[in-house]
């Protein structure tokens, strides 16, 4: 995976993600995917231990995070066939919250089948979108901030979660 719009979307989405975190109050940091539930073996680029439990997280690589990235988020959600800016906004949430969820919140915006998996038909539907892509970049992201809104631990990350959807829309506006 070398396209020009997988390096931009990896590199902001490895910089907003960090580091190494064990903070044992974030679900992710635990093989279990609750807070208590397995070992809590943290999460490292945003490659979590809840996602991968049997990884070593505290000495992934950059480089081992990036074919991890390319092969189960940026390929599932498409990113080479979307346009690059709505690919990173799409690509983000995938990590953040899923592709599965990601896929939801973009096939809600362009009204088709919410079936989680980003396909023809909702290729199809991304292209006939009516606005521009600035507008269903801004869609897509109103939908995912609506939806982090309601999680149980929104108390807890809904300030990081608002302030990453928030610089998320300027880097996309750079990819116009």
């Amino acid at each position: 995976m070398s396209t020009a719009a997988f390096e931009t979307a990896f590199s902001w989405v490895v910089g907003v993600e960090g580091d190494y975190s064990d903070d044992p109050g974030d679900p992710g940091n635990w093989t279990g995917g609750a807070v208590g539930s397995g070992q809590c073996n943290g999460t490292k680029f945003g490659i979590s231990a809840a996602a991968y439990p049997t990884m070593d997280i505290a000495d992934l690589t950059v480089d081992e995070a990036q074919v991890l990235y390319a092969r189960d988020y940026w390929t599932p959600i498409e990113g080479d066939a979307l346009p690059p800016a709505l690919a990173v906004i799409v690509f983000d949430a995938a990590v953040n919250s899923g592709v599965s969820q990601s896929a939801t919140w973009l096939q809600v915006v362009v009204g088709t089948t919410t079936d989680g998996t980003i396909g023809p038909a909702t290729l199809a539907a991304v292209k006939a979108w009516q606005g521009t892509e600035a507008d269903l970049c801004a869609e897509v992201l109103a939908q995912r901030i609506a939806a982090l809104g309601d999680e149980s631990d929104w108390n807890t990350f809904g300030l990081g979660w608002s302030r990453r959807c928030a610089a998320l829309a300027f880097q996309a506006a750079t990819m116009l």
